[in-house]
């Protein structure tokens, strides 16, 4: 089945790039054997550089199932996620991951996440990025009162 799942994702890519709706990927979120959700790629198309396959598909399973949990879910995508998407799996609780192209694929075709890759695990002065943490009376307030709420939702 998981090639099944997996050529849907691709179908959904090439149904992508076909209407001119953003870029070549598409992700499917599959719950005990059914698609629960499936997404393309919508960057260009809703001015959203957040709107990738894979954080779509989890935006609508998760709408579906009412959480913010996926635990018990699979994801397929059409080419290994990038930095953004693949942490949005992990915060999803998802099981499992499944793809098809290789980030050096996407890159060939001009979609290059080498700089992301290379970028993150550097130190706040050492990032292209000007990273500045400032430090400011009350920063860590928000946090002190998460702490004190009996009936918070953890995640």
């Amino acid at each position: 089945m998981h090639e099944v799942f997996l050529r849907r994702a691709v179908e959904l890519a090439e149904e992508s790039v076909r209407l001119g709706r953003g870029g070549p990927f598409g992700a499917v979120v599959v719950s005990d054997g059914t698609i629960l959700s499936e997404a393309t790629n919508r960057v260009t198309s809703l001015c959203d550089p957040t709107a990738h396959a894979e954080v779509n598909a989890i935006r609508e399973a998760c709408a579906k199932l009412g959480r913010f949990d996926l635990r018990g879910c699979t994801i397929y995508a059409s080419c290994e996620p990038c930095p953004m998407c693949l942490a949005a799996i992990y915060w999803a609780r998802i099981d499992a991951l499944y793809y098809a192209a290789t980030r050096h694929d996407a890159a060939a075709a001009g979609f290059d996440d080498s700089e992301l890759y290379e970028e993150i695990p550097k130190a706040d002065g050492e990032r292209r990025l000007p990273t500045v943490r400032l430090t400011i009376a009350g920063a860590t307030t928000p946090f002190e009162a998460w702490r004190g709420i009996a009936t918070k939702t953890p995640y």
